[in-house]
C-alpha cells in the first residue's frame, strides 16, 4: 500500500500526456456532433431544426442512462488491466466507425429516414463512447492522491479537450469546408462531408487507442475493487447510487452541473448560427476563434492548480462560473443595442477576445469540478470503505447529459420558434427581428440557468482543510488495515501461536 500512493503522488508527465490525449479524442468525436449535427441536417440536407434537436437530446438521454451503470460495471471490475483499462482500449473502433456513420447517410434517405439514420447512428456513437468516457474520467480522478496533482491532471484532460476541438475545427474550417465562391458559408458545401466524417472517425480511434495504451503502466498503482465486493446487480447497482447520493457536497456539484449543462447545450446549438448569420462571419475568420480558445485553454492549463492551491477549489469554482454566465453574452448585448454590428471595425478581434474569457473560464470550471470530485471519492470512501469514481464521475456525466440534451431540444425549438428561415445562405436572407430573437436566446436567457448555478455551487463545502482531514484518516484506517493483515498473515503462518500454551503436567 505504501509504495501504491508513494508511486501514485507524483505522475510522470508522459502519463498526464496520454491522459489528456483521450479527452483530445473525446472532443473531437462529440464536438463534431455537438457543433456541426444541427447545421448538417438542417441546413445542408433539410430537415426540420426542432427534429433534429429531438432527435440528438434523444440519444444524449440514452446514453445518460447508460453512464451510471457504466460507471458501477467500471468500478467492481476485476481483471489484469484494472477496472478502466478493459473498456478503454474497446471502445476506439465502435466511436471511430460511429462518428463517421453520423456524417455519411445513404443517398435518397427522405427526412424520416435522414432522422432515423441520425438518431440511431448518434445513440451508437454516444453508447460507444460512454464506454471509454466514463471509465476515462474515473481513471482521471484516481492516478493521483494529492489535492492539487488532481487539478493538474484534470488540467491536461481540459487543455486537450481544447486541443480536440481546435483540430477538429480547424480541420472542418480550412481544410474540408472553406468559402468558394458557390458557397461563402463553406459548411454548407454538401460534398465534403463525407470526407471529413471519415477523417474525423479515423483520428477519433487512433487517440482512444493510444490514450490507453500510454497508460496502462499505472494499472498497479491503481485503486482495485474489494475483495468482497459482489458483481453488478439491481440491487448493488442502487446502492451504489444511494451512497453517492448520500454526500451531500456531491449533491451540489450534480445540482449546479444541470444547470452549466443546460446553459451549454443551449449556446452549443444556436453558436454556428450566431457567428454565421448574426455577426455574418466566413469559415476563415471562424477559425480564427481557435487563437481565442488556445488563449483560454492555456491559462486554465497553467493557472488553474495554482488557482486551487492559493484561494481553493469551492472559490475558484463559483468564479468560473459566473464568468461564464455573465461576460460571452456582452457582445451580443451590444449587438441588440446596436453598438456592434457585423460592419464594425476590429469586430473579430473583439469577438476572439471575449472568446478567450469564455474558454478559459469553462476550462477552469471544469477542471475545478472534475479535480473536487475526485476529493468527494475521499469523503465516500471513508465513510462506505470504497472507492466510488466510476459511479461519480458517470452519475455527473449523466446528469450533465440529460440537461444538455434539454439544452439541445430547447436550441433546436428556438430556431424553430423564431422562424428562422431553412436553406438561408447569408445574413440577407434572415429577417432582422430573427436575428435579433437568435441573440437573445444566445445571451441573456442561455445565461439565466449559469447564474442559477453559482448559487448551487456556492453551497458545496469541501475546503483544504477539510480535504486533509480525510486524507489523514484514510491513510491511518489503510495503516491499521495493513498492520491486521500482517498479523493475519503471521498467524496463519504459525509464527504466532493461537493461544497461549497449556501448562505443563
Amino acid at each position: 500500500m505504501a509504495k501504491t500512493a508513494v508511486a501514485a503522488d507524483r505522475l510522470p508527465m508522459k502519463t498526464k500526456l496520454a491522459f489528456g490525449l483521450g479527452g483530445a479524442a473525446e472532443m473531437v468525436a462529440l464536438y463534431s456532433v455537438s457543433s456541426f449535427a444541427m447545421l448538417f441536417y438542417n441546413q445542408v440536407l433539410g430537415v426540420p431544426p426542432h427534429l433534429v434537436g429531438l432527435a440528438i437530446s434523444a440519444s444524449l438521454i440514452l446514453d445518460a442512462i447508460s453512464d451510471p451503470i457504466v460507471g458501477s460495471i467500471s468500478d467492481r471490475t476485476k481483471s489484469k488491466l484494472g477496472r478502466r483499462h478493459p473498456y478503454l482500449f474497446a471502445s476506439g473502433i465502435p466511436v471511430g466507425l460511429t462518428v463517421w456513420a453520423i456524417f455519411s447517410p445513404p443517398a435518397g434517405l427522405g427526412e424520416t429516414g435522414l432522422l432515423i439514420w441520425l438518431g440511431a447512428a448518434v445513440i451508437l456513437m454516444r453508447q460507444a463512447m460512454t464506454f471509454f468516457y466514463v471509465p476515462h474520467l474515473a481513471l482521471g480522478g484516481e492516478l493521483s492522491p494529492h489535492y492539487t496533482e488532481r487539478s493538474k491532471v484534470m488540467s491536461y484532460y481540459s487543455f486537450f479537450n481544447w486541443a480536440g476541438g481546435a483540430l477538429t475545427t480547424i480541420v472542418a474550417l480550412r481544410v474540408f469546408f472553406p468559402s468558394t465562391p458557390e458557397f461563402p458559408r463553406g459548411l454548407l458545401n454538401p460534398e465534403p462531408w463525407g470526407a471529413y466524417a471519415a477523417t474525423i472517425g479515423l483520428v477519433s480511434m487512433a487517440a482512444l487507442f493510444l490514450s490507453a495504451w500510454f497508460t496502462r503502466d499505472r494499472i498497479p498503482y491503481l485503486p482495485q475493487p474489494r475483495a468482497d465486493q459482489p458483481k453488478l446487480s439491481l440491487r448493488g447497482f442502487i446502492s451504489d447510487i444511494g451512497k453517492a447520493l448520500a454526500n451531500i457536497n456531491y449533491v451540489w456539484l450534480l445540482v449546479a452541473y444541470f444547470f452549466v449543462a443546460l446553459m451549454i447545450g443551449m449556446r452549443e446549438g444556436m453558436r454556428l448560427y450566431v457567428n454565421t448569420y448574426y455577426w455574418d462571419l466566413s469559415s476563415e475568420q471562424l477559425s480564427w476563434f481557435v487563437a481565442g480558445s488556445l488563449v483560454g485553454y492555456l491559462t486554465a492549463f497553467l493557472f488553474a492548480a495554482k488557482l486551487h492551491g492559493k484561494f481553493d477549489k469551492k472559490r475558484t469554482i463559483i468564479l468560473a462560473a459566473l464568468t461564464y454566465a455573465i461576460v460571452p453574452p456582452i457582445p451580443l448585448v451590444l449587438g441588440m443595442m446596436g453598438v456592434l454590428d457585423p460592419t464594425t471595425p476590429g469586430l473579430v478581434p473583439l469577438l476572439i477576445a471575449f472568446a478567450a474569457v469564455q474558454y478559459g473560464s469553462i476550462s477552469v470550471l471544469q477542471i475545478s469540478v472534475m479535480s473536487a470530485l475526485a476529493d468527494v471519492a475521499d469523503e465516500n470512501e471513508l465513510k462506505f470503505g470504497l472507492r466510488q469514481e466510476g459511479i461519480l464521475y458517470s452519475t455527473r456525466t449523466m446528469a450533465g447529459k440529460i440537461d444538455m440534451a434539454v439544452g439541445t431540444m430547447v436550441a433546436g425549438a428556438v430556431i424553430t420558434l423564431i422562424n428562422f428561415p431553412e436553406g438561408a445562405k447569408s445574413i440577407a436572407d434572415v429577417p432582422a427581428k430573427v436575428l435579433f430573437d437568435l441573440a437573445l436566446w444566445d445571451s441573456i436567457m442561455a445565461a439565466i440557468p449559469g447564474v442559477i448555478a453559482v448559487f448551487f455551487y456556492s453551497l458545496y463545502k469541501i475546503d483544504r482543510n477539510s480535504y486533509e482531514q480525510t486524507r489523514a484518516a484514510l491513510l491511518a484506517r489503510r495503516a491499521k488495515t495493513k498492520a491486521d493483515d500482517a498479523a493475519a498473515a503471521r498467524k496463519d503462518s504459525g509464527s504466532i501461536p493461537d493461544a497461549a500454551p497449556a501448562p505443563a503436567e
